[in-house]
This record gives structure tokens, sequence and C-alpha cells, in this order.
């Protein structure tokens, strides 16, 4: 079974937002974002936009009829700036105009005069002066107090960690119009349609079931448009209700780059003490998360960092805390691992330098301290089904280590100008929303007379293949071919309170709730199958679209069933809710059962590195990785490979740069570079752990969207590692992302 969306894909025929017929009378909507990163607005004059012909409305935050309000977590961002401007982008004013292009060049003729304050890009000097989103927390586990006294090793040092622009290929944007009573259709490019509705219903001052939210898939989301995509909308809804004509926002390329949170970067000082035979017996961590100008996702974005900032590893003694700043750039967001990465790149980093600073190979500090069944968690959950020396143990002997590691020093000893460098990236990622009510979805199944089916959730296609996971969950347990199934579009008039597409548990919590679904229709049908038949319900299934008896087929097919369900008005429309059980998080004590499972795996990544130029690239990555019994191995193997190429373009050349003034220079696809198939690995060989997935995977087919994304963190010391071949003197940096540039200093230092 491959992706249901393919074919549609590859021919143009599947539909983006950009690709809805637009209503006669249509309006077009620019965004006048704000010049400078901190500023009071003195006065707006908008007297040459609106001498332009075609231009309908320019609309400030005072036409805003209900609470200029869309902060989520947090109420501290606001729609439409009011007096004081926070980042380099933040939207002032709408344009409104009969085209895109008039509406565009409005925009550039509004004047604004500001009155232009410090402002703050750095996060620890916005800890320094006090500028935090939200307070600090800390996890916690044993005395590291007293742990110090016991290492042998003990290593301190910095880390800085880069940003990462998410570089969807559909931008931001959302169409909406009135329809009959007064309520109004949007069509958004986001991850959360919820959050869309209740945003609009907040600006707009009107009830939830006026706002009918439809998404029919993304063109990329990455979790940019998680809680991002909210405010757009409801600019357009805004727009809408002003004019009370249809109107239509897309961003451009450089706005959305400009105006949109990226990827935390963060800032972090590390202490780690090590015993005589490499067990890690204590870490400290101290991470400054740089928030942007408002709290978004950051709390949240923040928590996901401390769950994850002992990677790997069972560690007796921790302290870790984490400052989300306040600093006068975009509200940065959720980002495929939503912190996770950040925080294992610290623990990889130290144990890299405890390894350089021993004299020992770093694989031995990390095999040494790998977590084993029953190990707690610093957040107070026993590890359970832990595969992470498993897949360690099968990617050293399947990809032949040693061998690796030879091939790599010989190459080395004949070549003066290029070396090769190898590093290993195991991987433990929590599969849940950390936010416990969010782990819950409903499917709406619907079985037609003629045999054929419709689901619709609350799951987002945004190019990952849930759709064609919710279509094969229908087609498993109902035992009917999958064709005859229909996944519709997201839409919170057939499903409500929905949570986004994030967190890696689209699949898990949409599928499970059509499992429910279907579940409950296929008892009601056999119960109607049993009566034709004259058997018992439990000696009954259906099996490729004809119902058995102990396994035998009889005479009864898929189709004549469920018309007979029909004709004896047995309900054919079902509704699933599924709410993952057993977990549960006390804030207050930072300790509890936040996730389903864990998802575990091994990368073997080797670089070249050319010495001359700084150059360098990415050979070959080898991951042994934790799939459970997937449903789908070719969705899954494709997410795999485009998460670890996402994850190695993080830490090497994408590299995000803002001026002092909170000005961002790297805006635009000649100053930002990503992975294109000139720098993608040569090869990227990837082989399924063999294991029995856990109950609360749909089907026991693991998460696949964000744990394979921390893989490329291999890629970063892989790198480093060629850096020393070449100049022993080198002492390892953690400064990412190692871009050419960099790594031509460091050869050279």
């Amino acid at each position: 079974m491959k992706n249901i969306d393919t074919i549609g894909h590859v021919t143009g025929k599947s539909v983006y937002l950009d690709d809805i017929p637009t209503i006669a009378g249509t309006l077009h909507a620019a965004i006048v974002g704000s010049a400078l990163a901190h500023a009071k607005i003195i006065n707006i004059n908008f007297d040459e936009a609106a001498k332009i012909d075609g231009v309908e409305r320019i609309i400030l935050h005072s036409d805003i009829p209900g609470e200029n309000q869309i902060g989520s977590i947090i109420e501290d961002e606001t729609l439409l700036a009011e007096h004081e401007v926070h980042y380099q982008g933040q939207p002032i004013a709408i344009v409104v105009a009969k085209t895109e292009r008039i509406a565009r060049k409005a925009a550039s003729l509004v004047k604004i005069d500001y009155k232009e304050l410090e402002p703050v890009t750095d996060p620890r000097e916005a800890k320094e002066k006090g500028l935090l989103l939200i307070p600090p927390r800390t996890f916690r586990m044993g005395n590291t107090d007293s742990a110090w006294s016991n290492c042998k090793y003990i290593i301190e040092d910095r880390v800085d960690i880069g940003g990462q622009e998410h570089l969807y290929i559909e931008t931001q944007g959302a169409y909406v119009y009135n329809v009959e009573g007064g309520y109004i259709k949007v069509h958004s490019s986001t991850q959360g349609p919820t959050a869309v509705q209740k945003t609009i219903s907040r600006i707009l001052g009107i009830p939830m079931h006026m706002v009918e939210v439809d998404v029919v898939r993304l063109g990329g989301g990455f979790g940019g448009k998680e809680d991002q995509a909210s405010g757009f909308a409801a600019m357009a809804a805004l727009a809408t209700y002003v004019t009370g004509k249809p109107v239509k926002l897309v961003l451009p390329r450089h706005d959305d780059m400009r105006m949109t949170g990226k990827r935390h970067p963060y800032s972090a000082d590390f202490k780690i003490g090590l015993s005589d035979d490499l067990k890690i017996v204590a870490f400290e961590t101290t991470m400054y998360q740089n928030g942007g100008a408002a709290a978004d996702l950051s709390p949240a974005i923040m928590e996901r960092t401390l769950f994850h900032s002992t990677g790997s590893y069972f560690i007796p003694n921790t302290r870790v805390t984490v400052y989300s700043c306040k600093t006068n750039l975009p509200p940065n967001t959720a980002f495929r691992g939503f912190g996770g990465p950040q925080g294992m790149f610290v623990i990889e980093s130290a144990i890299a330098k405890a390894a350089e600073q021993i004299g020992v190979d770093t694989i031995e500090i990390q095999k040494a301290n790998l977590l084993n069944e029953s190990d707690e968690f610093q957040y107070g959950q026993k590890a359970e089904n832990v595969n992470a020396r498993k897949s360690f143990e099968l990617a050293y002997e399947k990809f032949d280590f040693e061998n690796l590691k030879k091939s790599v020093e010989n190459y080395n000893k004949i070549n003066k100008y290029s070396k090769r460098g190898m590093a290993v990236m195991p991987l433990c990622f929590g599969i849940s929303f950390t936010n416990t009510s969010m782990n819950q979805a409903r499917a709406l199944v619907h079985i037609y007379q003629d045999g054929s089916v419709s689901i619709s959730t609350g799951a987002i296609e945004m190019g990952q293949g849930v759709n064609t996971k919710l279509a094969q969950v229908a087609s498993i347990v109902l035992g009917i071919d999958i064709k005859r199934i229909k996944v519709h579009s997201t839409n919170t008039s057939r499903v409500a309170n929905t949570s986004p597409t994030a967190a890696s548990s689209g699949a898990d919590l949409n599928g499970n709730a059509v499992r429910i679904a279907t579940s409950a229709l296929k008892k009601r049908l056999i119960k109607v199958a049993a009566e034709e038949l004259g058997f018992n319900e439990d000696e009954l299934n259906i099996e490729n679209e004809v119902i058995t008896h102990n396994g035998n087929p009889t005479q009864l097919h898929w189709q004549n069933l469920v018309k007979s369900a029909h004709l004896k008005r047995v309900a054919l429309s079902e509704n699933g809710h599924y709410a993952t059980p057993i977990i549960h998080f006390d804030k207050t004590k930072e300790k509890g059962h936040p996730f389903a499972y864990h998802v575990y795996g091994t990368a073997i990544i080797t670089t070249t590195v050319d010495c001359i130029r700084g150059t360098y690239t990415i050979d070959d990555v080898h991951i042994v990785h934790d799939f459970g019994n997937s449903i789908n191995p070719t969705i899954d193997l494709g997410q795999v490979e485009g998460a670890v190429v996402q994850g190695i373009g993080w830490l090497t050349m994408e590299e995000l740069v803002f001026d002092k003034k909170g000005k961002l220079l790297s805006n635009s696809l000649s100053t930002y570079k990503v992975p294109d198939i000139f720098f993608a690995p040569k090869t990227i060989e990837c082989i399924p752990l063999p294991t029995n997935g856990p109950d609360l995977a749909v089907l026991r087919s693991k998460a696949i969207g964000e744990p394979p994304f921390m893989y490329g963190i291999a890629a970063y010391f892989a790198i480093q590692n060629a850096i020393k071949a070449f100049n022993p003197k080198h002492t390892l940096k953690f400064d990412s992302p190692l871009t050419p540039e960099k790594v031509l200093m460091q050869l050279y230092e």
C-alpha cells in the first residue's frame, strides 16, 4: 500500500489553498509590517495608499470588533499592533484591494512614524534584564550537589544552537467568505483548524459555531502552521467582516520569512561528571531559549526540551533548568521535534566534550550509559519496552562499525587535505502531546448503501501520508478494499474540538478514533450477518469483502451485507472518540507519566571535509529505526529520509542571521540555504528494528514524523571529528550550524 495522494500530487490535481476557485468579487489582502524591532508607534498615515485605484479598505486594530488578542498559551500577542511594536514584520495594518498587486503596492505606501526603542535579540541578555515569557522550570533527579564528589571527571562548557526556517513550499495563507446566516467559511493552510476557529471567534466576537474551517491539505507545515496560521487566517476573516466580501490572504515568500517565527535558538551551559568506568554520574545544564517577542508555543517547547534533555541515557543525578527569554524577534514556534532536538544536542555535546578530555571515543560513553528496562527518566516515568541498546547493538553489527571506523582512519592516513569523520546518534523520543488534554481525537465514519465509506477526522494531511494511514486502518478493521474508502477534508463542522496535527501523534490519535468507530460499525454488521447466516457472531469475520465463518468464506459479500443492514435500519454512521490512556503529568512536582511510549533508534553518519575550502559532504547515513509494526513501510521510510536530511540541514548549512536591530538578514533563498539534491547524503540506508510495537500506537505502528530528525545531530559531530583529524590542536566547538565558514576557521585555528 503506497500513498493514496501520490497520483494527485504528480499530476498536479491535488488541491491546495491557492487552487481553490475564488468567488466573483474576491478581494486580496496585504500586511503592513513594522520596519523596526522595538518602537512606539507615533503616527500612521495611509493617505497615499488610500488614493490608489482599487484599494477598498485599510484596517487597523481599532476595526477589530472582538478582542485584539491571538495568544494561545499566554495572552500576550495582538493581532494588529496598537501603540508599540516588538519585532520587525509585526502586523500593524491590513490593506484590502481588488488585486494582490494593488494591495501590496498600497501597503508599501503606508507611512508610519516611530520612536525607536532599544531591541534585545540575545536570550542571555534578555534573561539578565529579567525579560522572561514565563518563569523558569527545572527538572531534577537524585542530588547533583553531592554527586560531584563521586566523579573522576568533571567537564564544563557552553553550547549555542541556531534556529531554523520552516520553508514549507506553501506559504501562510487563508481564504475567507460569508455564507448564509452570518456565518463565515475559512479555508486555511493550518495544522490546527480548531485553533484557527477559536482565534477568529475571539477576534470577531462571535461564537465558534459561526466559523467553519476547512482544510484539504497543506503544502508542508513542519510545526510552522500549528499556531501561527491562526493569526493570518484571523486577518483574512477580519477583512471579510469589515468589507462584507470574500478575502484572500497569501503571504509572499519574503514576507513569510520576515514575519513568522522559526525553530527556537538556544544557548546553554553544561556540567557533566563521569566515573572511572565512563558512567555519567551527574549532569547539570542551564538553557536559555530565545522565545521571541511573544509566548506563542514557547512554554510547551521549553517543556519538551526538559523532557528530552538527557537523550537516550540514564543519568541518576540531574538538574536541568530552562529560561524562556523574551526578545525582539518574531515569536518563535513549533518545529519538528518541538524543543527535543535542542535538548538532545546539549547532552550529546557534553558527552563529546567529555570523550575529548578523557581521551576515549564518544561511542564508548554513549554505549556505557544507554537506557535499560525500568530505568527512570528525570520526569518520573519508568522506561518500558526499551529498545535503545537493541538498536545501538544492531546498528553496530549490521553496518560493521569497526570496519567503518577503520576505513575512515585509513582514508585520513593517505589524504592530506581531505579528511573523513564519523559519529553515532542514539535516539529516544517520547510520543504524546505533553499537554495531556490535547491527547484526544474524534472520527466520523459513514458507510453508504453501496458499501463505500467516508472518513472525517481532525488529522491534517501535509505530505506525511496520514490520510493513507487512516484509510488503511478502516480497510484493515472493516476487511474491505481501500479503494472503497474516501478520507475527506478536515472540517470543524464535521469533527469539532480537534487537536493540531503535531507531536507525531496525528496517526495515533486520529487512527485510533477511526479504529473505534469502524470497530463499532463492524460489530453491528456482524450481528446482521449472524442473523442472516444463522451462525454465532463470534464465529464470523469480514475478510477481503467476504463474510467468513471460522475462517471459511460464506456466500454473503460486503455490499449485500451493507444493503441488508440498511434495510433493517441499522445505524451505518459512527463517531469514534479516542483519548490516550495512562498519560498524566503534575507540573507542581515536575513528575508523571507524560508519554504513551518512546521511539528508539541509532544512526551512524560519515562525512568528508575539504580541508582547503572548508566545504563538506555527507557521505553515508546508516540507521536502525524502531518502527514498531509499521502499517506502511513506504511512507515511514520516506519520513525517516526526509527527517534526517532536515536535521542535517539544521546543524550544518541552515543559518538564520539577525542583525543587532532584529532585522532578518537571511531573508531569501539566496541567503538562507537548505539541503538540495547536491547536498543530500550519498546514501541513506535504514533498516527496521525487529520488534513488536506498543498497544497505544495505532495498530502497533509507532509514530514517525519527528523522531528521525534527531539523527541529523550525528552529522555535526562527524564533521567536527573530520576537522580534528586535520587539525589535532582543534578543540570541539558547540556553535551550530556548522557552516563551511565555521569549518574553515576551525581547520586552521
